[in-house]
């Protein structure tokens, strides 16, 4: 009697890791142990990742350890686009920089997912250089304490976390 419970147990224990990879591959997550994340996702606090040479922030959706790895993964709500949104590559390479930065290993990737489908986005060293010139062209506008609205777009406008206290809102 006692090896029917163990057999009821084993099946269980299978069907509930058959489950969760199934559940991780659905999310568009690589094969591998999620770290961390985003308690938007999940529920529980995490502290953001910080890099203080470039002053970057940042919360990943998740981390997933992958052979050793960490690898950023970011999701989005909407539909994939033809190509991934210049805007949401960038945040995605500043996810993998801050990956590197904190865990002292450089990830050769990371993952857009959105609605419908995955890309990943390689972190070579030509898009940290794009990265890094785009961070200190950010950091350089900063410094002019009058920063002028970049669009004619009502609807960003409307969603935006500054809206409250702009004066160039639409």
């Amino acid at each position: 009697m006692p090896w029917i419970l163990a057999l009821l147990l084993a099946a269980a224990a299978l069907a509930l890791l058959w489950l969760s990879r199934r559940q991780q591959r659905s999310a568009g997550l690589p094969a591998g142990r999620v770290l961390y994340s985003d308690p938007k996702v999940i529920g529980a606090p995490e502290r953001p990742l910080y890099d203080p040479d470039t002053h970057l922030t940042g919360k990943p959706d998740y981390l997933v350890e992958e052979h050793g790895v960490v690898i950023p993964v970011e999701v989005k709500s909407g539909w994939a686009p033809p190509e991934p949104h210049l805007g949401h590559i960038y945040q995605l390479l500043a996810y993998c920089l801050l990956v590197e930065k904190t865990q002292g290993k450089r990830p050769p990737y990371g993952i857009l997912r959105y609605r419908n489908r995955s890309f990943s986005i390689d972190f070579t060293p030509d898009a940290e250089r794009e990265l890094r010139s785009l961070l200190e062209e950010m950091h350089a506008a900063a410094r002019h304490k009058e920063l002028n609205r970049s669009h004619e777009d009502r609807s960003r406008c409307a969603h935006c976390g500054y809206r409250s206290i702009c004066d160039q809102k639409l």
